[in-house]
Protein backbone atom coordinates (compact mmCIF):
# COMPACT_ATOMS: atom_id res chain seq x y z
CA UNK A 1 0.00 0.00 0.00
CA UNK A 2 2.74 2.64 0.66
CA UNK A 3 4.08 1.38 -3.08
CA UNK A 4 0.85 2.45 -4.37
CA UNK A 5 0.56 5.43 -2.23
CA UNK A 6 4.09 6.38 -3.72
CA UNK A 7 3.91 5.90 -6.86
CA UNK A 8 0.37 7.97 -7.17
CA UNK A 9 2.38 10.81 -5.60
CA UNK A 10 4.50 10.54 -8.51
CA UNK A 11 2.05 10.90 -11.08
CA UNK A 12 -0.18 13.68 -8.98
CA UNK A 13 -1.20 16.52 -10.81
CA UNK A 14 -2.74 18.55 -6.99
CA UNK A 15 -6.21 17.14 -8.26
CA UNK A 16 -6.43 14.01 -7.44
CA UNK A 17 -7.69 11.96 -4.22
CA UNK A 18 -4.76 10.70 -2.92
CA UNK A 19 -3.70 14.51 -2.38
CA UNK A 20 -6.63 15.22 0.05
CA UNK A 21 -5.79 18.07 2.78
CA UNK A 22 -2.45 17.51 2.97
CA UNK A 23 -0.90 20.69 3.16
CA UNK A 24 2.87 19.62 2.72
CA UNK A 25 2.11 18.48 -0.87
CA UNK A 26 4.45 20.15 -3.08
CA UNK A 27 3.14 20.37 -7.34
CA UNK A 28 5.22 19.42 -9.81
CA UNK A 29 6.72 22.39 -11.74
CA UNK A 30 5.53 20.47 -14.87
CA UNK A 31 2.01 20.56 -13.75
CA UNK A 32 2.04 24.56 -11.91
CA UNK A 33 0.53 27.20 -14.09
CA UNK A 34 2.83 29.64 -12.82
CA UNK A 35 6.19 27.22 -14.35
CA UNK A 36 4.27 27.62 -17.38
CA UNK A 37 3.55 31.03 -17.08
CA UNK A 38 7.27 31.36 -16.20
CA UNK A 39 8.48 29.24 -19.42
CA UNK A 40 6.36 31.21 -22.07
CA UNK A 41 7.57 34.76 -20.19
CA UNK A 42 11.24 33.79 -20.86
CA UNK A 43 11.06 32.38 -24.22
CA UNK A 44 9.61 35.60 -25.07
CA UNK A 45 12.53 37.12 -23.60
CA UNK A 46 15.01 35.53 -25.23
CA UNK A 47 13.21 36.06 -28.75
CA UNK A 48 13.19 39.48 -27.60
CA UNK A 49 17.29 39.18 -26.72
CA UNK A 50 17.90 37.72 -30.40
CA UNK A 51 15.48 39.71 -32.32
CA UNK A 52 17.40 43.01 -31.07
CA UNK A 53 20.67 41.38 -31.47
CA UNK A 54 19.69 40.33 -34.97
CA UNK A 55 18.57 43.95 -35.90
CA UNK A 56 22.02 45.44 -34.41
CA UNK A 57 24.11 43.01 -36.09
CA UNK A 58 22.44 44.40 -39.69
CA UNK A 59 21.89 48.00 -38.52
CA UNK A 60 25.90 48.62 -37.60
CA UNK A 61 27.80 47.50 -40.83
CA UNK A 62 24.76 50.10 -42.28
CA UNK A 63 25.76 52.92 -39.78
CA UNK A 64 29.17 52.62 -41.42
CA UNK A 65 27.60 53.21 -44.75
CA UNK A 66 25.69 55.91 -43.89
CA UNK A 67 27.50 58.03 -41.55
CA UNK A 68 26.63 61.67 -41.54
CA UNK A 69 29.84 63.80 -41.48
CA UNK A 70 28.82 66.61 -38.85
CA UNK A 71 31.48 69.54 -38.02
CA UNK A 72 31.03 71.98 -34.98
CA UNK A 73 33.91 73.80 -36.82
CA UNK A 74 32.86 76.19 -39.03
CA UNK A 75 35.57 77.71 -40.52
CA UNK A 76 37.91 76.76 -43.46
CA UNK A 77 38.74 72.77 -43.72
CA UNK A 78 42.01 73.28 -45.72
CA UNK A 79 44.03 76.70 -46.23
CA UNK A 80 47.13 76.97 -48.07
CA UNK A 81 50.30 74.48 -47.50
CA UNK A 82 48.32 72.09 -45.26
CA UNK A 83 49.25 68.52 -45.88
CA UNK A 84 46.88 65.93 -46.91
CA UNK A 85 47.26 62.96 -45.11
CA UNK A 86 45.81 58.99 -44.67
CA UNK A 87 44.26 57.69 -42.14
CA UNK A 88 47.00 56.86 -40.37
CA UNK A 89 48.17 60.69 -40.49
CA UNK A 90 50.86 59.95 -42.99
CA UNK A 91 52.05 62.37 -45.83
CA UNK A 92 50.44 61.02 -49.01
CA UNK A 93 53.12 60.76 -51.84
CA UNK A 94 52.99 61.74 -55.62
CA UNK A 95 53.42 57.99 -56.29
CA UNK A 96 50.04 57.16 -53.69
CA UNK A 97 47.85 55.86 -56.19
CA UNK A 98 47.48 54.66 -59.46
CA UNK A 99 45.59 55.88 -62.54
CA UNK A 100 41.82 54.81 -61.69
CA UNK A 101 42.44 54.83 -57.79
CA UNK A 102 41.16 56.57 -55.09
CA UNK A 103 41.26 56.76 -51.50
CA UNK A 104 40.30 59.15 -48.81
CA UNK A 105 42.31 61.97 -47.03
CA UNK A 106 42.24 64.44 -44.59
CA UNK A 107 43.63 67.42 -44.05
CA UNK A 108 46.78 67.56 -41.66
CA UNK A 109 45.80 67.60 -38.01
CA UNK A 110 43.65 70.84 -36.97
CA UNK A 111 41.91 71.60 -34.36
CA UNK A 112 38.28 70.65 -35.10
CA UNK A 113 38.88 69.31 -38.71
CA UNK A 114 41.10 66.99 -38.47
CA UNK A 115 38.61 64.07 -39.48
CA UNK A 116 37.01 65.96 -42.60
CA UNK A 117 36.85 63.25 -45.16
CA UNK A 118 38.03 64.21 -49.16
CA UNK A 119 38.41 61.92 -51.63
CA UNK A 120 41.42 61.80 -53.56
CA UNK A 121 41.01 60.57 -57.30
CA UNK A 122 43.85 59.87 -60.01
CA UNK A 123 42.94 59.22 -63.42
CA UNK A 124 45.26 60.60 -67.05
CA UNK A 125 45.89 63.76 -67.11
CA UNK A 126 43.98 64.53 -70.50
CA UNK A 127 40.67 62.51 -68.91
CA UNK A 128 39.88 65.55 -66.93
CA UNK A 129 36.98 68.28 -68.20
CA UNK A 130 33.80 69.83 -68.04
CA UNK A 131 33.40 71.71 -64.65
CA UNK A 132 37.07 70.66 -63.23
CA UNK A 133 39.65 73.13 -62.54
CA UNK A 134 42.32 72.32 -64.14
CA UNK A 135 44.13 74.30 -62.10
CA UNK A 136 43.40 72.73 -58.92
CA UNK A 137 44.41 69.09 -59.84
CA UNK A 138 48.13 67.86 -59.99
CA UNK A 139 50.11 64.79 -61.77
CA UNK A 140 46.51 63.43 -62.75
CA UNK A 141 45.39 63.97 -58.90
CA UNK A 142 41.77 65.80 -57.91
CA UNK A 143 40.49 66.17 -54.58
CA UNK A 144 36.64 66.70 -53.77
CA UNK A 145 34.61 66.55 -50.62
CA UNK A 146 33.94 62.90 -49.37
CA UNK A 147 30.27 64.82 -47.84
CA UNK A 148 27.52 64.34 -50.36
CA UNK A 149 25.76 67.48 -51.42
CA UNK A 150 22.40 65.59 -51.04
CA UNK A 151 21.81 64.17 -47.56
CA UNK A 152 25.91 64.49 -46.02
CA UNK A 153 26.52 60.59 -46.33
CA UNK A 154 29.81 59.76 -47.22
CA UNK A 155 30.69 59.22 -50.94
CA UNK A 156 32.30 55.90 -50.56
CA UNK A 157 31.21 53.58 -53.75
CA UNK A 158 31.78 53.40 -56.90
CA UNK A 159 30.96 52.14 -59.91
CA UNK A 160 33.79 51.90 -63.07
CA UNK A 161 35.26 55.60 -62.58
CA UNK A 162 31.79 57.39 -60.88
CA UNK A 163 31.47 57.77 -57.42
CA UNK A 164 28.66 56.97 -55.81
CA UNK A 165 26.76 57.38 -52.52
CA UNK A 166 24.86 54.75 -51.08
CA UNK A 167 22.92 56.73 -49.24
CA UNK A 168 20.28 57.66 -51.88
CA UNK A 169 22.65 56.38 -54.92
CA UNK A 170 23.70 60.01 -56.10
CA UNK A 171 26.32 59.90 -58.82
CA UNK A 172 29.37 61.79 -59.43
CA UNK A 173 31.94 62.22 -62.08
CA UNK A 174 35.67 63.12 -60.80
CA UNK A 175 36.50 63.83 -64.32
CA UNK A 176 34.16 66.54 -64.75
CA UNK A 177 34.84 68.20 -61.32
CA UNK A 178 32.09 65.77 -59.85
CA UNK A 179 29.39 66.88 -61.02
CA UNK A 180 26.04 65.35 -60.39
CA UNK A 181 25.40 62.38 -63.17
CA UNK A 182 22.50 60.54 -61.20
CA UNK A 183 20.25 60.66 -58.35
CA UNK A 184 19.48 63.50 -55.78
CA UNK A 185 21.70 65.46 -55.07
CA UNK A 186 21.67 69.12 -56.48
CA UNK A 187 25.17 70.35 -56.93
CA UNK A 188 29.09 68.89 -57.53
CA UNK A 189 31.20 67.58 -54.85
CA UNK A 190 33.63 70.60 -54.12
CA UNK A 191 36.65 70.83 -55.30
CA UNK A 192 40.03 70.93 -53.44
CA UNK A 193 42.86 72.76 -54.86
CA UNK A 194 46.02 70.62 -54.65
CA UNK A 195 49.24 70.94 -55.97
CA UNK A 196 52.95 69.14 -55.07
CA UNK A 197 54.99 70.79 -51.90
CA UNK A 198 58.80 70.69 -51.98
CA UNK A 199 59.69 67.05 -51.19
CA UNK A 200 56.91 66.12 -53.70
CA UNK A 201 53.75 65.28 -51.36
CA UNK A 202 50.11 66.39 -51.94
CA UNK A 203 49.36 69.90 -50.25
CA UNK A 204 46.44 72.11 -50.54
CA UNK A 205 47.17 75.78 -51.67
CA UNK A 206 43.15 76.66 -50.46
CA UNK A 207 39.91 75.45 -49.07
CA UNK A 208 37.32 73.50 -51.19
CA UNK A 209 35.57 75.75 -53.95
CA UNK A 210 31.96 75.32 -52.19
CA UNK A 211 30.28 74.53 -48.91
CA UNK A 212 30.84 71.12 -47.48
CA UNK A 213 27.61 69.00 -47.52
CA UNK A 214 23.93 69.50 -48.17
CA UNK A 215 22.55 73.30 -49.04
CA UNK A 216 24.79 75.67 -49.95
CA UNK A 217 22.90 76.26 -53.24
Amino acid sequence: MRLDNQHASDDCDEHCADCGDDSNHQPSIFSDDRASLARRDYAKLLASVGGLTAVASLAAPLAGLTRVFERSYTGPVYSDGIYLVDGDGERIGENALSEGEKMTVFPEPRPGIEKAPTLLVRHAEDAYGGATNLEYTVSGYAAYSKVCTHAGCMVSNEDGATLVCPCHFGKFDPTAGAKVVGGPPSRALPQLPITLSSEGNLIATGDFNGPIGPGGE
